[in-house]
C-alpha cells in the first residue's frame, strides 16, 4: 500500500460517530423483540447469554476498526488479500441473509396494531421510502448519521422513561442479576423448537451477521484514520459529484513515533465508541425492554402459553398491554410506535450497509465494474434488495414477520462465526507488527468463532433444524 500521513485523531469523548450505525442495528429487533420473548418464556436469568453476546460484539467492533482505520480499506478487501474466494463467500452470504425484510416487517406488524393498516402494505411503503431517501441524499453517510442519531435518542429516552413508569424495582433487580446468572439454561430451551431461536437471539445481541463488517465501510466514510484519504459515497442524484475511488487503501509509517502517537489517539476514539456508546446504549435499551417484558407477564399471564404455542408476535401484544396498564391505551400505542421506529431504524442501517458492502466488493473485484461510479453500484444493489423485499412480503413466507426474523437471526450466526476467523487472519497477517492485536483480543475473537459456529452446527447436528 502507498504510504500517507495519518490524520490527527478527534477528541476521544464524542457524541456522534460511525458507531451510530452499529447502535441502530444493535438496538433492533433482538433487544426489543427476540430477547423479551425469551424472558417471557424462560425468565430474566436467560439474559446472561445476552451479556456474553454483546460484550463479544464490542471486542469484534474494536478489531474490525483496527484494519479499516489503519488502511482505509473495508474488511472485505482485507479478506480478498487473504484469498479472493473468502471475500466472494461474504458477497454470497450477504445476499443469502440480508435480502429478507425481517426488521421492517416486525415493525410494520406493530404499526398494524396501532393503525389497522395490514403489515404487508406498510412494510412495502417503508421499503420504497428507504429507497427514495437514499437516492435523493447528497452524501449518504452524513444523512444517515444525523437521522439515526435523532431516532436512537428518541428510542433510548422514551423506552427508559416508560419502563420506569411500567416496571418496578424488583423487575429492574431481576433484570440486572439475570445478566450474571451464568450457566442457567432450562431444559425447555434445548428443544428443537427453541434452541435454534436461542442461538439466533445470541447472534442478535447487538449487531448481527455481517453488520460488523459493514461498519468498516462506515468508518471509511466518516474519515476515520486512513479512511480520510478515501472519497465518500453519494446518493444517485448526486453521483456526478463523486471523486474517483482509489484501487487500494493506504498505510502510515509505523516506525514514525508521531504517526504511532496519532494511531493511539484513533484507538482511544474508537474504544470510547465501543465501550460507552455501543455497549452502554445497547445494554440500557435492552434493560428497559426486559423490565417491560416482566411487567407484561404480570399484565397478561397467558402470554407464555401463546408464545410456546407458536404465536410469535404475542410478546409484542403483551408488552403493549403492560404499557396500557400503566397509562391507558395511548401508552400501549406509544410502545408499538417504538417497535415500528426500531424496524425503520434497523432497515435504514441494514439496507445502506448491504448496498455499501456489495458495491464496494463489486467495484474493486468485478472486471469492468469501474466503468461505473460507486454511487451507481450502490443504487443498483439498494433498489434490487428493495424490489426483492417487496416480492417476499407479497408472495413469500406465510408465517408473518416473526418467521422472517427468526430465519434472519439464525443465518446471521453462520456469518458471524466466519468473520471472526477472517478477522483473526487479516489483522495478524496483513497489518504491520506494531499495530497488530494483543493476545487477549485474539483469544476473545477465537472464542467468538468457536461460540457462534459451535452453536450453529450443534443445532443442525443434534436437531436437524435451522428454525422450527
Amino acid at each position: 500500500m502507498p504510504i500517507r500521513k495519518l490524520p490527527e485523531s478527534p477528541p476521544s469523548v464524542h457524541l456522534l460517530g460511525p458507531t451510530v450505525f452499529l447502535v441502530a442495528l444493535g438496538v433492533g429487533m433482538g433487544e426489543s423483540y427476540m430477547w423479551p420473548r425469551l424472558v417471557l418464556v424462560f425468565g430474566p436469568e436467560i439474559r446472561w447469554l445476552f451479556l456474553i453476546g454483546v460484550t463479544l460484539q464490542a471486542v469484534v467492533m474494536l478489531e474490525m476498526a483496527r484494519y479499516a482505520m489503519a488502511t482505509g480499506e473495508s474488511i472485505f478487501s482485507g479478506a480478498a488479500r487473504l484469498a479472493k474466494p473468502v471475500m466472494w463467500f461474504f458477497f454470497v452470504t450477504a445476499i443469502a441473509v440480508y435480502i429478507w425484510p425481517g426488521h421492517l416487517s416486525a415493525g410494520a406488524a406493530a404499526l398494524e396494531q396501532i393503525t389497522g393498516v395490514p403489515w404487508v402494505i406498510s412494510a412495502c411503503l417503508g421499503l420504497l421510502l428507504v429507497g427514495v431517501v437514499f437516492t435523493l441524499a447528497k452524501v449518504i453517510y452524513t444523512l444517515l448519521e444525523n437521522v439515526l442519531s435523532v431516532l436512537i435518542g428518541l428510542l433510548v429516552v422514551g423506552t427508559s422513561v416508560v419502563a420506569a413508569m411500567v416496571g418496578d424495582l424488583s423487575d429492574l433487580s431481576a433484570t440486572i442479576t439475570g445478566m450474571f446468572h451464568f450457566g442457567y439454561f432450562p431444559a425447555e430451551a434445548m428443544s428443537p423448537s427453541w434452541f435454534p431461536i436461542v442461538v439466533g437471539s445470541i447472534a442478535f445481541a447487538g449487531p448481527s451477521g455481517m453488520q460488523q463488517m459493514w461498519y468498516t465501510l462506515h468508518l471509511r466514510d466518516k474519515g476515520a484514520g486512513m479512511g480520510a484519504h478515501i472519497p465518500r459515497i453519494r446518493g444517485l442524484r448526486h453521483a456526478g459529484e463523486e471523486e474517483t475511488m482509489p484501487s487500494r487503501g493506504f498505510m502510515f509509517d509505523t516506525t514514525d513515533p508521531d504517526e504511532m502517537r496519532k494511531w493511539k489517539g484513533w484507538r482511544r476514539w474508537v474504544t470510547f465508541d465501543a465501550l460507552l456508546l455501543f455497549w452502554g446504549i445497547t445494554m440500557l435499551v435492552t434493560i428497559s425492554f426486559t423490565v417491560l417484558a416482566q411487567s407484561a407477564a404480570r399484565a397478561n399471564p397467558g402470554v407464555r402459553d401463546l408464545i410456546e404455542a407458536g404465536e410469535r408476535e404475542a410478546a409484542l401484544g403483551a408488552m403493549a398491554d403492560a404499557f396500557s396498564t400503566a397509562g391507558g391505551p395511548v401508552l400501549g400505542s406509544v410502545f408499538l410506535g417504538f417497535i415500528a421506529l426500531i424496524g425503520l431504524n434497523a432497515t435504514l442501517g441494514l439496507f445502506d450497509s448491504f448496498s455499501r458492502g456489495q458495491a464496494d466488493m463489486t467495484y474493486h473485484f468485478v472486471p469492468g465494474a469501474r466503468r461505473f461510479r460507486m454511487s451507481h453500484l450502490y443504487a443498483a444493489f439498494l433498489w434490487g434488495v428493495i424490489a426483492f423485499g417487496i416480492l417476499i412480503l407479497l408472495f413469500g413466507p406465510a408465517d408473518g414477520p416473526g418467521a422472517i426474523l427468526d430465519v434472519l437471526a439464525f443465518l446471521s450466526t453462520f456469518a458471524m462465526g466466519a468473520y471472526c476467523v477472517v478477522l483473526l487472519l487479516v489483522n495478524n497477517r496483513m497489518l504491520p507488527r506494531p499495530i497488530r492485536p494483543r493476545w487477549w483480543s485474539n483469544l476473545i475473537i477465537a472464542f467468538g468463532a468457536v461460540f457462534y459456529l459451535g452453536m450453529l452446527f450443534y443445532s443442525l447436528i443434534e436437531y436437524g433444524v435451522v428454525v422450527s
